[in-house]
């Protein structure tokens, strides 16, 4: 009984041995006979929708960049918003909904009247009254900076009314985000 399990063993080993050296390499599966296929392109070209052309797309971003930065008008000595003001904040909400990776900053100006601290003040109300309408119809506080300059970066030059008009007002900037702009229409 034991030659026979010696013997058992021996075939056994060899059987594996052989078998080791006689690996047989897969065989691939038969492809079916297709038509050749056309290399695909490096570029994908887009295929013919109703949108705007890019000429067109960038007129309505130039647009949409514009209505974000479009100045808004206070009454003297005043930081209420005006009618127009609103109208203006509202078109800004509508692109700030639209990009909500966008981020601002408006800048309080008033006219030559007044002391410079008077004028600091006024010009901060001014922007704070701007992010409060924006911020109290959704837009998120974190995206809206404020600061004033007083009446230091006068927009027209001169003492008279029509010049102080222009001056009493909030600018806005783009801080971040607008590299990517999503047009509004």
């Amino acid at each position: 009984m034991m030659r026979t399990s010696r013997a058992m063993l021996v075939v056994v080993s060899a059987s594996l041995v052989l078998g080791a050296c006689n690996k047989k390499k897969p065989v691939p599966a038969p492809t079916p006979a297709t038509a050749p296929v056309e290399a695909a392109p490096t570029r994908p070209t887009p295929a013919p929708t109703p949108r705007d052309t890019m000429p067109e797309y960038n007129e309505k971003v130039a647009a949409t960049r514009m209505r974000l930065l479009e100045t808004i008008y206070f009454e003297y000595d005043a930081d209420e918003l005006r009618d127009d003001a609103r109208a203006t904040l509202d078109a800004k909400i509508a692109v700030l909904n639209a990009n909500p990776g966008l981020r601002i900053k408006v800048n309080g100006h008033c006219d030559e009247r007044g002391s410079d601290e008077y004028n600091i003040a006024l010009g901060r109300r001014r922007a704070e009254a701007a992010k409060r309408y924006l911020t109290d119809r959704g837009i998120d506080a974190s995206r809206i900076e404020t600061a004033s300059f007083g009446r230091e970066r006068p927009a027209v030059q001169g003492s008279s009314e029509e010049a102080w008009s222009k001056n009493r007002r909030d600018e806005f900037e783009i801080t971040s985000g607008g590299e990517n702009l999503k047009p509004v229409s």
